[in-house]
């Protein structure tokens, strides 16, 4: 991966949806090379999508949690992590080292929403242990930073 790949994929994370003319401009080349070199980043698995980000207060989920839970013993890990995806207010999980098994983000109504999620996986997925923090708002960083030399 040579410096235009590494400007080609800065320029990708701050707009997904550029046209390879765009981006062609921006870093001094042709629409077609640009595009041959797209195709051969996703083909390296470097780029791996494209998403849209919503806005989650536009839904009424304006209130977010980060909530890192412990399993209970005889809880099986991947029937766990199937079963989250039958809880919408989970929005995000990851599988941890140290005292927790997982760190989920939450995205509620309300506080009343967020019992019941959490009365939910408790008594449904076999969480035995819980503890939540509200997000207050988060610093964006933004991944093109681990693009540098």
């Amino acid at each position: 991966m040579d410096r235009i790949d590494r400007e080609l994929l800065a320029l990708l994370l701050r707009d997904g949806r550029a046209t390879y003319q765009e981006l062609g401009r921006q870093v001094r080349l042709s629409a077609n090379t640009v595009a041959e070199r797209v195709r051969r980043l996703q083909a390296a698995g470097v780029v791996q999508g494209y998403r849209a980000e919503l806005n989650l207060e536009a839904f009424g989920r304006g209130m977010q949690m980060v909530s890192d839970i412990r399993l209970g013993e005889r809880v099986d890990r991947k029937a766990f992590e199937s079963q989250l995806a039958g809880v919408p207010q989970v929005i995000g999980a990851m599988r941890l080292t140290g005292d927790y098994d997982f760190q989920l983000r939450l995205a509620c109504t309300d506080a009343r929403e967020f019992e019941a999620v959490i009365d939910r996986l408790k008594a449904e997925l076999g969480v035995r242990e819980l503890r939540s923090r509200l997000v207050l708002h988060e610093v964006s960083l933004g991944l093109d930073r681990i693009l540098e030399p």
